[in-house]
């Protein structure tokens, strides 16, 4: 989120650990981090191919959080993603209601939220990522190895995650992440986040929620440091698979909006 004209929030902030750390247990003989690491990469690769034979909506809401840990500010957005009739995969945004003024929303929340949600680390991108095991986790009556992913070095222009993955031992796919897209930049920061996948046709694992909660600090020098106590939400639905000869939209676009860039 870009820093703009702001009056002054002052929230502690407390990030609700869901899950327990991980158990820094040693791998089977038989199997080991790196041969998981080459496992789940491959089974991300086959379903970023699945995923995107799907069309779905998403709501993303942003919030600006004021001292009594309600919204004070927020804009929600409902943007959608479809084939058209001659197989083209597209987004567009079919509402975008209210605003920030502490803080604004910039070009890269909307592209994080839309392109990089949910995080897919396929055996192509390995090599951008330093991949650290860290241990068995056990989540949601799952078993699950977890690693720590941050990237090698920063391209300019590109986006990268930085943080925690959650790998299911039984199909190989990431289940849960949680960290935040970097880098940020003087003026427009990026909070933490996490992410939740559900089996959504019986095999691969999609998101259905990406919640933050973070206080982004802003400013430095003359200009002083100013903090912001932000939330956004991100969820999924109305999940349809692609039928070639078909086009697949759920709603029209709200008069005066555009398909995001």
């Amino acid at each position: 989120m870009r820093f703009g004209s702001i009056a002054s929030v002052t929230s502690a902030l407390t990030l609700i650990c869901l899950f327990q750390s991980a158990t820094p247990l040693a791998v089977s003989d038989k199997l080991k981090p790196e041969e998981i690491i080459q496992r789940f990469a491959a089974r991300e690769a086959e379903f970023r191919e699945v995923w995107e034979q799907y069309t779905y909506t998403q709501r993303i809401v942003f919030q600006v959080i004021g001292r009594s840990d309600q919204a004070k500010e927020q804009r929600e957005m409902i943007v959608e993603v479809y084939y058209t009739e001659d197989g083209k995969r597209e987004t567009r945004v079919i509402s975008d209601r209210g605003s920030l003024t502490s803080v604004g929303v910039s070009k890269e929340d909307i592209s994080d939220a839309i392109s990089m949600q949910p995080f897919v680390l396929t055996t192509e991108e390995l090599s951008k990522y330093k991949i650290k095991y860290k241990g068995t986790e056990r989540v949601d009556e799952l078993d699950t190895y977890v690693f720590d992913v941050k990237p090698r070095k920063m391209k300019k222009r590109e986006r990268y995650f930085k943080g925690r993955i959650w790998v299911d031992n039984i199909d190989f796919q990431i289940v849960m992440t949680k960290g935040k897209i970097v880098p940020d930049y003087r003026d427009n920061k990026f909070p933490e986040f996490e992410t939740v996948r559900e089996q959504i046709d019986s095999e691969y694992w999609f998101p259905t929620w990406t919640e933050a909660d973070d206080v982004l600090h802003f400013g430095g020098g003359m200009s002083g440091h100013y903090s912001v106590h932000v939330r956004q939400l991100i969820t999924y639905g109305n999940f349809k698979k692609f039928e070639v000869g078909t086009a697949i939209k759920y709603g029209s676009v709200a008069e005066g909006e555009s398909e995001p860039q």
